[in-house]
Order: structure tokens, then sequence, then C-alpha cells
């Protein structure tokens, strides 16, 4: 079992980083949706503290009393076991509880939580805490994602702040590691806290391949749509052709061409193009389409977390080509933690790595993120394989 002081030193980081990174927003970016995937950042302050009032005090300390009988409507987000809640577009329309309430609902849960700490606990609150833990983590990254959309749709594109630091530049020159033929095992080992589909270790056989040890840069990112990348079908999957024609795709997310420059709106405001950067805001779609173009292609999740202890990783969450399916003697938890991950495996493509805004302390080489193909709003890049 994990300390009780170092369990609570983890909770109390993660809950005042959440606070932390709504510190540069105005009242009214609170509240704003400006699309389905987006959720308005008062709805993820709500549901982070909602999750630990759900899973852990409402059953698991004694006389706890609900902060407000209807939060579990609001603030629930896809639990099915848990009951009705409000749909997922409308969430933007929530102007009311006020921010300031649900400031008072993150204060009243995380001191119920510490009092609840202060004591021994049980194998499984530590493990829902955990999980709860982890879970916020993941909504920190959501949040910085779906700020960055809002302030990013403004006519005005505002900046998020001075300091944050979403392009860095890869000090690497652009190699090939390869990797010899050969069963190797992927998975979690099931040491220290893991989500249940990284769980099934296994071998897998793979035939030799090599990977970059660096991602796709904006500049040469460039050069696919000058060459005229998101005009040829010979580069896309159908489907991807489809997105590409419908939406009339021309270039990554929050890029702008301003008198024949490049430029693209950042959490500093608008900036110019950095070519040595690494790309970054592309769909499963143009990460293939890119690879078909240059020859090369995607790797498998399976590829990468074989060869990731040989390159640098956690700037861009990386398409792979795998789909998000369970592994082997993947075991779905009963009732409402069983809806986390399972339920989500089809018609998805698995991420690995990690992010600029992947809070620390969060991911790992076996981490499997997802997103359907068509998503790009996340810090998505691209390194290629062959």
């Amino acid at each position: 079992m994990i300390a009780i002081n170092t369990l609570q030193t983890l909770f109390i980081e993660t809950r005042a980083r959440t606070e932390t990174l709504c510190k540069p927003l105005e009242i009214e970016d609170y509240v704003v949706q400006p699309c389905l995937d987006v959720s308005p950042p008062k709805w993820h302050l709500g549901h982070t503290t909602w999750f630990y009032e759900e899973f852990i005090l409402k059953h698991h300390k004694p006389n706890y009393t609900l902060f407000h009988e209807d939060f579990a409507f609001v603030f629930n987000s896809y639990y099915e076991t848990i009951g009705k809640r409000v749909v997922r577009n409308d969430r933007g329309n929530l102007s009311r509880p006020s921010v300031a309430k649900v400031y008072d609902y993150i204060h009243y849960v995380t001191n119920e939580l510490k009092e609840l700490l202060e004591n021994e606990v049980s194998k499984e609150i530590e493990h829902l805490l955990l999980m709860g833990i982890h879970h916020e983590k993941q909504h920190q990254e959501l949040l910085m994602t779906d700020i960055k959309y809002i302030l990013g749709n403004n006519p005005l594109l505002p900046k998020y702040n001075d300091s944050f630091v979403e392009y860095p530049i890869q000090k690497e020159k652009q190699d090939w590691i390869t990797i010899e033929e050969g069963i190797y095992e992927i998975g979690h080992t099931n040491q220290g806290f893991c989500y249940d589909n990284e769980l099934g270790r296994h071998k897998v056989f793979l035939n030799k391949f090599s990977i970059s040890n660096s991602l796709v840069t904006n500049g040469e990112y460039i050069n696919f749509i000058e060459a005229g990348g998101y005009k040829d079908f010979n580069f896309w999957h159908a489907d991807g052709w489809e997105w590409v024609k419908q939406e009339k795709m021309t270039q990554p997310m929050y890029w702008h061409k301003i008198e024949n420059d490049w430029y693209y709106y950042t959490l500093q405001g608008l900036k110019k193009v950095d070519a040595s950067a690494p790309l970054c805001h592309i769909s499963y779609f143009e990460a293939f389409a890119y690879a078909q173009w240059k020859g090369h292609r995607l790797p498998t999740e399976f590829e990468w977390e074989v060869a990731q202890e040989k390159f640098n990783w956690g700037t861009r969450w990386e398409w792979t080509e795998s789909s998000y399916l369970p592994y082997p003697n993947y075991k779905k938890a009963p009732g409402a933690i069983g809806e986390y991950n399972g339920k989500f495996m089809v018609n998805q493509k698995v991420l690995r790595g990690g992010s600029v805004v992947t809070a620390e302390k969060h991911t790992r080489p076996t981490y499997r993120n997802f997103f359907q193909t068509n998503l790009r709003w996340q810090y998505t890049g691209v390194r290629l394989a062959k």
C-alpha cells in the first residue's frame, strides 16, 4: 500500500494544479463550449470533483453529506451506471451553478477527502483515489486543450499566458532506429498505477523495422502542404479523403495563411510557425496521409512501446497504426468503473507518448491514449516508421 502521506501529497498537489491552470482565465471563459468535443472549464472543475464524491466519499466516508443533490446530474460525463446526466453538447448552457459555487464544491470535497485520509484507508479506497487523481490529471490535459480551442476560436485570438512553451525545439538530428525481428512483451507489469487497458501483458512477434528518432516538424509538413498533399486523394484513406472534402481541410488546426506566411494560434497568441518545431494538432487521417506521401508509415503501438526507450518522447501524443482494442485476457471492472475504458474500444486509434500539457507523474511507456480518426484538438503529432 502507498503511504498515507504520499497519497495525501499527490492528491493535494493534483487538486491545486487544476485551480492553477484556470488562474489566467476571465470569468466569461469558464462556460464557453464552441463545439461538441470541447467542454467548458467550469464543467471540468465540477466533473473532476464529482468523481471523488461519487466513487469515494458517498460510499466510504461515514455520514457524508452531498454538497448538492443535482451535481451528479450536472457533472456526470458518460457513466450510464450512475444515472441521468446533462447532454454533452449542453454543457455550455450551464450558466448555473456559478463559477463561485463550483469552487465552493471543489473546496468542500477536497476538505472532506483530506479528512478521510487522516487515517489509514483500505486498498479499495487507495485504488479509487489513485484512479481519481489520474482521472483529474487526464482532465488537466483536456482542460488545457479545451482552453486553447476556446481562445483559439475567439476572433481576437487572445493569449492564455506568456510562459507556456508549446513548441520546444527538437535537439536530435533525424535518424532511423532499427529494431530486430523478435518476440517482445507488451503491457504494464502491474507495478504501480496503470489503467485497465494497459493490463494483460502479453507477447507479440514483430518483424524487423525502423522508427524515426524524432517527430515530424512543421517545416516538413509545410512541404507536404505545398506539394499538394491535401489535393491528392492517393495519399488518403477513403474516409480521410471524404473528411478533407467535406470539411475543406487545407492545413493543421490553428494554422493561418497571412500574406504568404504561415502562422498558428498558440497559448501565447498568434505566432509565426516555427519550421523546426514538432508538428501538432493533426488528425490520424493527416498523419497517415503524410506518411504515405513520404513513402513511409506510422508505427504500430507495439513497435512504439518496444522502441520508446531509444528516443525522446512526451511533447506530442503520437498517432499509431493500431486500432484501440483490448489486450488478451482484458477484464472489465464491475459497475461504473468498468465504463472507464472498455466501452470505447471501437472505431478509435491508439496514441502513445504524452504532450507538453500532460500532467507530471501521469504518463508511462505502456500508456494507451485513444481518439477518433478525425479529431485533432489534442497535441497530436507524427513519428514515422518503415
